[in-house]
């Protein structure tokens, strides 16, 4: 019919349409219309196809997965909670949610990419890094440093880590860089088709709490992370091909541990059923 239905009203669980023939019901029936002679009864065609939905952390959840009465947790950083204040932006990406996903792990590319920005003190050398795999949230600490001419240590070389980590994903799609206790980086990787991904980036912060300063503080981040994400984009959306796999050809260096890591355990994931304790929606 081409209407955007956001232009409807939305009524307890119905939603009525723009051209108020129609009130679709969130099971996905149209339940009211008006009848003609011919058709006296809603005609089953109009009924579309509907997803479970949740809202939670600001953000709208989808299940794209099979019917249950039961929906498995969202996931989200347990160290992020309502103390935090926040900016967002979106950010579309041509390319599989699996390169922009993968770009936010690799920490090889900071002082080539990013030498402007954070990536600033030519640390090309890298130490590591130390990922570590726990369930479905894969952690990275990094460890680079300006080339003296050494070799990088192995992972196994590095002592383990005192301090936090600086890297977070949760399978599927969420990811945090851990700035400071304070000051964090999410982003949520929308998938939209094989070729196209929407990135929800957010900047968290609560050193600043008074209203109008704290406005600005959290436009001043998401202007900075806007500029950071440019630079990443530039360069990821001319990957081929546009998905990742763990089997596609290309030749990885040590530094590229944290995505063999989560090329590995997404195989594992799409490859096979999960067990209900494992199940994740997608953004």
């Amino acid at each position: 019919m081409g209407w955007r239905s956001a232009q409807g009203v939305l009524q307890a669980i119905a939603l009525n349409v723009p051209s108020t023939v129609f009130s679709m019901m969130c099971q996905g029936s149209a339940e009211s219309y008006q009848p003609t002679a011919e058709t006296p009864l809603c005609p089953r065609r109009f009924k579309v196809h509907t997803y479970p939905t949740r809202e939670a952390h600001d953000f709208i959840w989808v299940w794209r997965g099979e019917p249950r009465e039961e929906l498995p947790p969202l996931p989200f950083m347990e160290d992020i909670d309502s103390s935090f204040y926040y900016s967002t932006f979106r950010d579309h990406w041509a390319t599989h949610y699996s390169r922009a996903i993968e770009n936010q792990l690799d920490v090889v590319h900071l002082p080539f990419i990013h030498r402007t920005t954070i990536g600033r003190g030519n640390r090309t050398l890298v130490d590591g890094p130390v990922a570590r795999l726990e369930g479905n949230s894969l952690y990275v600490w990094v460890y680079n440093r300006v080339d003296d001419g050494s070799k990088p240590l192995k992972p196994s070389e590095i002592a383990p880590p005192a301090r936090p980590f600086q890297l977070q994903f949760l399978f599927p799609n969420i990811w945090q860089n851990r700035i400071s206790e304070d000051i964090r980086i999410v982003i949520a990787f929308a998938p939209i088709d094989d070729e196209n991904t929407l990135m929800y980036i957010r900047f968290y912060q609560r050193v600043m709490r008074v209203p109008v300063l704290c406005g600005l503080v959290n436009w001043i981040g998401k202007v900075g992370s806007a500029i950071i994400a440019r630079q990443d984009k530039r360069v990821v959306t001319t990957q081929q091909p546009k998905r990742s796999g763990l089997h596609i050809g290309e030749k990885l260096i040590q530094g590229d541990r944290p995505i063999i890591m989560y090329r590995a355990r997404r195989e594992e994931l799409t490859s096979v059923a999960l067990p209900d304790s494992q199940e994740s929606p997608i953004q």
